[in-house]
């Protein structure tokens, strides 16, 4: 999720855990908290493009870094917090929950984690965007709300509890709206004589209204949304695999890798010579039908020092079409 999803969530666990003996200060190592997994990023600095991929929810979204990091950093902080009524053991339990539910709530986007690593299943149950207000605000609403209050009064631990319960309650709601759309997506390819091999659904940016999915129909994979709203049937869009065109680049290690990062959802393309390889799992970059690009898509350049893959370029302006595309059709087609 999104750095102020991350940042309520860890606040609203460390007050859960710690507030009323630390007041506000629980809520501030519990926003720490539920930042640090993310600084993954920061790989990318010094790695190329496809390990920083790969790391990407490793390793740090893992209950094994929880575990490992949480009495580390619940030392430095009772160091820090000398005069704090909390132990060493208060500060460690709350850095846990906020190092851990942070990869929990990852769990349910599309992009996923490696919560039991060193094993290399990623949990992904493709349920809610990275960004969704209708998770995040009201969550934010209560925690400010919680904040306002003196640590002892029991609005306080009201507040923080109605936040946890109301955003959970909304996490698990989008299950069940993600098998509606499921069901949705698998009546429409029976009416239309679709065989297919393998379907994966997820919501649109922004809403958990508006639905994808990928189908895989052998050579291709056909694109369709669905929205709650929708009086039509669902048009499918395909798009060719066209895996022929990496030709020996197949067997090229950084390929293989790639392909393993989408889960095999991905095409490949070309314009003026040059190989893309696209991640059909974070959609393309319009709903216009004769759309091309996809939002995650990498340059393939081969030169003497082996291949060098670089992540394509998105403009603001690309983005901003597309959100005002995604609002319109969130309303049905």
């Amino acid at each position: 999720m999104d750095s102020l999803t991350q940042i309520v969530l860890g606040a609203s666990v460390g007050e859960a855990v710690l507030g009323k003996k630390v007041g506000n200060k629980a809520m501030l190592y519990g926003a720490i908290a539920g930042t640090v997994p993310d600084l993954d990023v920061l790989s990318s600095n010094f790695t190329d493009v496809v390990t920083a991929t790969e790391w990407h929810r490793g390793f740090s979204h893992s209950i094994f870094f929880a575990v490992l990091f949480a009495p580390i950093f619940g030392w430095i902080i009772s160091k820090i917090e000398r005069k704090s009524e909390a132990t060493w053991k208060d500060w460690t339990l709350l850095m846990f929950w906020g190092l851990f539910t942070h990869p929990l709530l990852d769990a349910f986007t599309t992009w996923g984690t490696q919560l039991f690593w060193p094993f290399e299943t990623r949990l992904a149950f493709q349920s809610i965007f990275v960004i969704d207000p209708l998770y995040t605000f009201p969550f934010l609403a209560f925690l400010i709300l919680a904040m306002r209050q003196k640590r002892t009064s029991p609005k306080r631990a009201r507040y923080n509890r109605i936040g946890l319960v109301v955003s959970s309650s909304y996490l698990l709601l989008t299950l069940v709206l993600k098998g509606f759309a499921y069901n949705k997506f698998i009546d429409s390819l029976q009416a239309q004589q679709i065989d297919y091999k393998a379907i994966d659904t997820r919501p649109a940016p922004l809403s958990t209204i508006l639905w994808t999915a990928n189908i895989d129909v052998g050579d291709a994979y056909l694109i369709g949304n669905y929205s709650f709203f929708d009086s039509k049937g669902i048009d499918f869009t395909a798009y060719p695999k066209n895996r022929q065109l990496l030709g020996p680049l197949k067997e090229n290690d950084k390929v293989k890798r790639l392909a393993k990062i989408a889960e095999d959802w991905f095409t490949i393309s070309e314009d003026e010579g040059v190989l893309y390889f696209n991640d059909l799992r974070f959609g393309l970059m319009s709903l216009d039908p004769r759309e091309t690009r996809f939002v995650f898509s990498y340059e393939l350049t081969k030169s003497e020092d082996g291949l060098h893959v670089r992540e394509s370029e998105k403009s603001e302006r690309d983005a901003k079409k597309l959100l005002a595309a995604l609002w319109d059709r969130m309303w049905g087609n």
